[in-house]
């Protein structure tokens, strides 16, 4: 199956060569050899050497015929995913707290399973979210877009925000970075922790609102991506989250867990484009 994509180079930047514009836009290398090879790259109609320039105004043309498919299956849930924003390439969805990102062996109840309903194929992992986080997810819907994608991720031009409700909010400076490495937890297998030999993890925050019951609003932003990281960076300065049963010792019964993706920004594939998506917009393109 062929990808093709075409955009115009923008006014705004400087010209340069074809191979520069593909390495600017992500794409793998061994996908710039095949556009090479098979002379792919189009400039205003006609192929143009990778030394080449390209300037603004432009009219950039690409055929990916080359893309390996490494899709996993999920089976359709026989529900419908909350769409917060949709273009071609890309679906972004309000995950429910209390559901799984992905499915386990013969499960058909997560996100996922979810996005497998209303898109009528499986749709391709970019990230995920802790089961009891709520909030944005973002999907690929071909593999043309993953490699981007995942690069954009450990780039970081790829940024999620987060809100989130703390217990003892008067430990927490007005704003700060966290920066304590996660590994796990030898006494429960749920858990992580904050140890010397773990991953290194740098998570930023800043107090939105403190309420009079010495709780706070917390918007973060995460730099890495680690499993439990918020929760566990929260906890380690003394103010975990509010309703987390893993890490906040004044858990209650029936507590939902107080923090969700709000916000998300990233470059989409194959465009010079930054988008922002966010909870409270709805926005298909």
């Amino acid at each position: 199956m062929a990808y093709n994509y075409t955009l115009i180079y923008p006014n705004n930047i400087n010209p340069m060569s074809v191979s520069e514009l593909l390495q600017k836009l992500l794409i793998p290398r061994k996908w710039r050899h095949y556009l090479r090879k098979d002379q792919n790259v189009k400039i205003n109609g006609e192929y143009r050497y990778f030394n080449q320039l390209v300037y603004p105004g432009d009219k950039i043309s690409l055929k990916l015929d080359f893309v390996e498919s490494q899709q996993q299956s999920y089976p359709p849930s026989g529900h419908l995913p909350k769409i917060v924003y949709e273009d071609n390439d890309l679906l972004v969805i309000d995950k429910p707290k209390g559901q799984k990102t992905h499915p386990n062996l013969f499960e058909t109840d997560t996100a996922l399973n979810d996005c497998t309903t209303y898109l009528k194929q499986s749709p391709y992992i970019v990230h995920r979210l802790d089961m009891l986080t709520g909030g944005l997810l973002l999907v690929a819907k071909n593999p043309a877009v993953v490699p981007i994608l995942n690069r954009e991720l450990t780039t970081k031009i790829f940024h999620r925000e987060y809100i989130a409700t703390v217990d003892n909010a008067n430990k927490l400076k007005e704003k700060g970075t966290i920066n304590l490495p996660i590994g796990q937890d030898p006494n429960d297998q749920r858990k992580r922790m904050v140890r010397a030999d773990g991953l290194k993890s740098v998570t930023h925050y800043e107090v939105v609102q403190k309420n009079s019951d010495n709780t706070a609003q917390v918007k973060l932003t995460l730099e890495t991506g680690r499993t439990h990281q918020i929760r566990v960076h929260l906890a380690a300065l003394g103010s975990p989250i509010v309703g987390d049963p893993l890490y906040n010792p004044n858990f209650k019964e029936a507590e939902e867990l107080q923090l969700k993706a709000y916000q998300m920004s990233l470059i989409k594939p194959y465009t010079f484009d930054r988008i922002q998506i966010s909870l409270e917009q709805k926005n298909k393109a």
